[in-house]
């Protein structure tokens, strides 16, 4: 068999004996159980609100559910360990049995839900959730919600630390399904920060070293490790001199370098011989230019006036 359908069988069978112990152990107040196999056999344990009804007299009660469990279910033998329940008002199991026998025996909804509500936080619960679906009061199925304190809905904490329990309550008009949810009290939330009270300092931090102390702790260097300093220093010190004296001769071969620049820039200006023309050039030029437009205007006259002549002959 595939390991898939291996994983849902086993689901489906922990879930019928679980329905099986709900039927079997409802009035011992049934709170829960815990399945693990072992080599000696399936180790389950019942958690019961009275764990006396659950064994029997003489065990009776107890060797009566192991034969049951081996017929029906197949289960080689069974080793049951039953638990009383230290606070049966913080099981959400049991609460949610309890509240479904309380509708069950015509308490009104609503005085059901919040009193249950009021035992459980009581009884040091964080928070806690309970819903109620079904026909209510009337022949339309709604939903009721009581809550109170601090709930996880979703993500890790709402399967590791909410306590889930279910129940159903046969009424005339139909059942009513009953889902509660419990934080108990220490549970740890990841969103839970605590601050501490006023506390002494001298306690919480050491006592500061005084400056004396502090000048006994230093070593002073010995006659080998003082020589040592000096060299690294006269080291530094010559390098340091060494670059300046390179920077030096750089920005003395930059300023030489400039000059030259600059003298072979004014010996270029002054060798070209660059023609400045005077004014009475510029009339000249203006006078030569008149000259040659009034030549032109009196041909284009002259060439109207013989195309004129042609005309009228």
């Amino acid at each position: 068999m595939a390991d898939e359908h291996q994983f849902i069988q086993d689901g489906m069978q922990r879930s019928q004996i679980d329905e099986f112990f709900a039927e079997e152990l409802g009035r011992a107040g049934y709170g829960g159980m815990e399945m693990a196999p072992t080599p000696m056999g399936m180790q389950i344990v019942l958690k019961a609100e009275k764990p006396g009804m659950v064994i029997g007299k003489g065990g009776k009660n107890i060797r009566k559910v192991t034969t049951q469990l081996e017929e029906r279910f197949n289960l080689e033998d069974p080793q049951i360990d039953v638990q009383e329940v230290d606070e049966p008002d913080l099981n959400a199991r049991i609460v949610a049995d309890r509240l479904a026998n309380a509708l069950e025996r015509g308490w009104y909804f609503r005085k059901a839900g919040h009193t249950t509500l009021e035992r459980i936080m009581d009884a040091g619960a964080l928070g806690a959730e309970i819903v109620l679906s079904g026909k209510v009061t009337g022949a339309r199925s709604r939903v009721e919600k009581f809550n109170d304190g601090y709930i996880k809905h979703n993500g890790e904490p709402a399967e590791e630390v909410v306590d889930h329990g279910q129940g159903v309550a046969v009424m005339k008009l139909g059942t009513i399904g009953v889902d509660v949810k419990i934080i108990p009290p220490g549970a740890e939330l990841p969103d839970d920060f605590g601050v501490h009270a006023d506390m002494d300092v001298n306690e919480v931090a050491p006592e500061a070293v005084e400056a004396n102390e502090a000048a006994d702790l230093i070593e002073e260097p010995d006659d080998e490790e003082l020589a040592e300093i000096q060299e690294d220093v006269q080291e530094a010190e010559d390098d340091l001199s060494a670059d300046a004296d390179d920077d030096a001769v750089d920005a003395v071969d930059e300023d030489v370098v400039e000059e030259v620049i600059e003298d072979e820039l004014d010996e270029e200006v002054v060798d070209e011989d660059v023609d400045v023309p005077t004014d009475d050039d510029i009339e000249e030029d203006f006078e030569d230019l008149d000259e040659a437009v009034e030549a032109e205007a009196e041909e284009l006259m002259d060439e109207m006036d013989d195309e004129a002549e042609d005309t009228e002959e």
